[in-house]
């Protein structure tokens, strides 16, 4: 399950960096929402690290790095 809400969570990142490209290419710089495109972008990323970091804290995800 939180798996599954991380990969959620990046996929909706990446939705909000190619809006962000769409809306700077069609306002040409002009207007808001390339601004609220990065706010949500950045508001994504801090929940997707707070997830990742959780998981590791709860034992839910592990790393099998050897080193």
């Amino acid at each position: 399950m939180l798996k599954a809400a991380i990969i959620l969570l990046l996929l909706a990142t990446l939705v909000s960096l190619f809006s962000g490209l769409f809306f700077l290419v069609k306002d040409e710089g002009h207007g808001s929402r390339v601004v609220n495109s990065l706010s949500v972008r950045v508001i994504l990323t801090a929940l997707t690290v707070a997830l990742i970091a959780w998981g590791f804290y709860s034992g839910q995800l592990v790393s099998h790095v050897t080193w």
